[in-house]
């Protein structure tokens, strides 16, 4: 039996006691029963005993009879307050910042800086400070002597002699003239005495003293006579540093501005009285700011705050750059996590990326991207992941995007294929160093660009293929390594393609198709196999983002957008139902954005700032280690990328295909492509033709065929009647004749 507590309740036994007991709760004091309580008292109480079940932490009662509708004992207090005390969470003693290396060292170069700053502004103008306290030397002079013959002949004590006069008490004035004489002759003695110490020390100072002594007592005198002379108004050193005044943030301010939200479930709880909205923790200091976590009232969510972020800096009286609401991804939906800044994020200078004079990067490792509002270095792991970047136009998306390129080019290992379908020349710095290059929004630029993701997914299947015949010791996880990744007889160095307005890609009438396909398969299968994507856009739409792309990115950064349907398709589906909102930033907020993938929560992230010729400095840079390391390649060797029409898929196709074959074998076909052309086709398997073949409307199917020994068997392959129309259906669209016709 147990109550609803969850304890259960063990009865000891049928003995005599008991049936007293049960005779009593059913006859009850109506009845003229026996009284429970008094058959208790008359026999000898059972020892009440907590014990624990072998298989449950529930509390055994023993020895006691409980009626089904009475309330248990409530458990031990001593016991609670031990679980809660267990459960209680710890305050670090060392306040975070100071853990950090980083923050700690941002924190030492600030105030070493703000003092050396102080120290050379007061220096500059010391001639001024003396020029000051020698003018005010007079005016202290005076106010020094009338303070001492105040305080001598008692001057403070004449009001209230006065007011006995006025009340005509001559008691009370003769007993205040008794009391001022008696204090006006010790003070008179006191000040002779003190007036003759100082003569002599003057007399010392001028008749025995060396210079530098004389001097030093003058200054000493007229720098206390000066300070004693300056009004108040008007203090004798200048402001070094302008404070920047912020309100502390409390717990009343907070109230406060949530209850000029209009959010009718804070206003109605706010009206029920205290209590409405809890603190679980103090608010305190957190980095350049003020952090405080909010229990919202029953039925809030954060998401409601998160929509009201321009009121609630209102309310706060902050700029709405300092103002970040943020859920508690780890806690209900109704805890909210306010951090405050003393500054606008927008307008706080903006921390040097690490690797801008110095360094080098490891794709295995995280590189350094910008920084939190808490002035934080974020960093973002590039391998085994995929990044995709958006935004609205001249909000720094591919700013973003540059600074993780030149973090990649920094690891001489990494292949870089770098296209950039805007034709501005933004990526301009990476040609330096990238193995693929090109900038232009016109027909060629995308087609090099698809012809460059052919190569890639070529590339993703030998990988595939080495990974797959290396002994489990040398590859246990089946995906690259730093070790493997070393061994360059192997392949395996880490791959980075990036294409900045990928939106001209995908939404080409003629090449976006495949090259939706191909991206779709390199992005699902690439990370293991150290392909890493860089996607950037302007507009995240369906057709310019294919689904198959968008859903298997697993690192987005988004910048300001305008929509929630441009949100989810950069964040992901259900982020702006989730309060990760990027359409909250405001025209100031260049260059700051929502990061999600890149750590366990999603994170405010304003990136390193790195103009162009900064940017071209540390490309020179990686250009110079990749030299010396001999892993320059490609374009940056002078090799452009070849894009005839010798490496165009259905062209080859039908070269290797008879007029008089109706169909043939994928087998076929892929050992003949191999044959015509082995840098590009080497290592082809049907499977591997067949989803080459598919963005142009080509299917594989079961096809009759000679097996060479005079029999026949239906195998996989292709009818060069599809082939045929591919090619005239391709060729319509790029406005040329029919196969063959090449004007």
């Amino acid at each position: 039996m147990s109550d609803p507590t969850g304890f259960p309740l063990h009865r000891s036994g049928d003995g005599p006691a008991d049936d007293l007991d049960a005779a009593a709760a059913s006859a009850g004091p109506a009845a003229g029963g026996v009284d429970l309580e008094l058959s208790r008292d008359r026999r000898q109480p059972a020892a009440v005993t907590a014990t624990a079940e072998p298989d449950t932490d529930a509390v055994v009662y023993e020895g006691e009879v409980v009626l089904v509708d009475q309330h248990l004992p409530a458990p031990d207090v001593d016991l609670l307050a031990e679980l809660r005390a267990r459960a209680a969470r710890r305050r670090p003693i060392v306040p975070p910042w100071a853990r950090r290396p980083g923050e700690l060292r941002a924190v030492l170069r600030w105030l070493a800086g703000h003092y050396l700053h102080t120290g050379l502004y007061h220096l500059t103008r010391l001639p001024k400070y003396v020029a000051k306290l020698l003018a005010r030397a007079p005016a202290g002079l005076i106010r020094t002597t009338v303070a001492g013959f105040r305080w001598v002949w008692d001057w403070e004590g004449l009001p209230v002699r006065l007011a006995a006069v006025r009340r005509e008490d001559a008691e009370q004035y003769l007993k205040l003239s008794r009391l001022r004489d008696a204090r006006v002759r010790l003070r008179v003695f006191a000040a002779l005495c003190l007036t003759a110490l100082a003569l002599a020390a003057v007399a010392a100072v001028l008749l025995a003293a060396p210079g530098w002594v004389r001097w030093a007592a003058a200054a000493v005198v007229v720098t206390i006579l000066g300070l004693v002379g300056s009004p108040a108004d008007r203090p004798l050193l200048d402001t070094a540093v302008v404070p920047y005044r912020v309100q502390r943030l409390t717990s009343e301010v907070v109230v406060r501005a949530l209850g000029a939200l209009g959010i009718a479930g804070i206003n109605q709880a706010l009206a029920r009285g205290v209590g409405a909205v809890t603190f679980p923790a103090p608010i305190t200091r957190d980095g350049p700011g003020w952090r405080a976590d909010i229990d919202l009232p029953y039925g809030v969510t954060v998401t409601d705050i998160i929509e009201r972020r321009d009121r609630l800096a209102s309310g706060l009286r902050r700029p709405l750059g300092c103002v970040w609401p943020e859920p508690a991804h780890e806690e209900h939906a109704g805890r909210l996590v306010l951090w405050v800044g003393d500054q606008d994020m927008s307008a706080a200078r903006t921390a040097p990326w690490p690797l801008a004079r110095s360094g080098r990067a490891d794709l295995f490792r995280p590189v350094p991207f910008g920084t939190d509002q808490r002035g934080r270095l974020v960093q973002v792991p590039l391998m085994f992941g995929n990044v995709l970047i958006g935004a609205m136009p001249r909000f720094g998306k591919t700013m973003a995007l540059r600074l993780l390129l030149l973090a990649a080019a920094l690891d001489v290992t990494a292949e870089l294929r770098v296209f950039e379908l805007k034709g501005t020349g933004d990526l301009s710095a990476l040609e330096k160093v990238a193995h693929h290059y090109a900038s232009g929004v016109d027909d060629a630029t995308i087609e090099a660009c698809l012809v460059s993701l052919r190569e890639v997914h070529a590339d993703l299947e030998r990988r595939a293929k080495v990974i797959a015949g290396l002994p489990r010791h040398v590859c246990p996880e089946n995906k690259v390594t730093p070790e493997l990744s070393a061994r360059t007889s192997l392949g395996l160095h880490p791959l980075v393609l990036s294409v900045d307005e990928c939106q001209e890609l995908f939404s080409h009438p003629v090449f976006g198709r495949e090259a939706g396909e191909l991206w779709t398969a390199v992005i699902k299968r690439g990370p293991a196999l150290g392909i890493i994507g860089l996607l950037a856009t302007q507009r995240p739409d369906k057709d310019s983002l294919p689904t198959g792309v968008s859903a298997n990115v697993g690192i987005r950064f988004c910048l300001r957008v305008m929509g929630q349907v441009e949100n989810d398709m950069v964040l992901g589906t259900s982020s702006y139902r989730n309060g990760i909102r990027a359409t909250t930033f405001g025209p100031r907020d260049k260059g700051i954005g929502y990061l999600v993938g890149a750590a366990d929560d999603p994170q405010i992230v304003r990136t390193a700032y790195l103009d162009a010729p900064a940017a071209d400095k540390v490309a020179d840079r990686a250009r110079a280690a990749r030299a010396a390391a001999g892993t320059l390649s490609g374009h940056a060797t002078g090799q452009p990328i070849d894009t005839g029409p010798g490496y165009d898929l259905l062209d080859d196709l039908l070269s290797v295909i008879a007029a008089d074959e109706t169909k043939v074998w994928s087998e076929t076909v892929v050992a003949r492509l191999a044959t015509l052309r082995p840098q590009v086709y080497g290592g082809w398997e049907p499977e591997q033709l067949a989803a080459a073949l598919r963005p142009f409307g080509v299917r594989t199917g079961q096809v009759w065929g000679s097996t060479g020994d005079g029999r026949g068997a239906n195998r996989r392959g292709i009818t060069r009647a599809d082939l045929q129309a591919a090619v005239t259906e391709r060729n319509r669209r790029r406005g040329v004749g029919p196969p063959g016709d090449r004007r």
